[in-house]
């Protein structure tokens, strides 16, 4: 497929760190803590980060979670993740989904989240579908638009769980 050929972005001879899939031994590398400066997200035992890794890794390329190592320090530093919807409408077309980008507090301002976000939506084009699309708060609206996307419509929500 061509969203294998495209699960390591290999570092430029700039120094740039890759960008690669989400392996089981990043937990110990602080994903978990990494995705708790984006929302809250209690402790995980090995046992339930394997099983939902397991759970994810099935659905194949239609769920990409990719994050960036610091080779130095051997800490995950930036995440971000994508799932392909399947749909009835265009033609039976896919819509990619990008969720849960982050880039922690003492990296940012590398280019890393937009290198994050542009990796994202080149896999969501490889895997066929018609848009890419996410939320974000009024404060990223700035970043995301220097990522390519526009402002649309308006998402509204009801949560089960705060």
């Amino acid at each position: 497929m061509a969203a294998e050929a495209e699960q390591v972005e290999r570092p430029e001879a700039d120094g740039l760190l890759p960008i690669r899939r989400l392996q089981p031994s990043d937990k110990s590398k602080g994903f978990v803590e990494l995705l708790s400066q984006l929302s809250p997200c209690g402790p995980i035992s090995d046992e339930e980060f394997l099983a939902r890794f397991s759970e994810l890794a099935a659905h194949g390329d239609d769920h990409a979670i990719v994050v960036v190592e610091d080779e130095g320090t051997g800490r995950i530093v930036a995440t971000g993740s994508v799932f392909v919807e399947r749909k009835f409408l265009r033609g039976c077309g896919k819509v990619g989904h990008i969720e849960d980008v982050v880039v922690d507090a003492a990296a940012r301002g590398k280019r890393l989240g937009q290198r994050v976000v542009g990796h994202l939506v080149e896999h969501a084009r490889a895997a066929g579908c018609y848009k890419v699309i996410l939320d974000c708060t009024a404060e990223l609206r700035i970043f995301y638009e220097k990522c390519g996307f526009k402002e649309k419509n308006v998402q509204m929500a009801v949560y089960f769980h705060e």
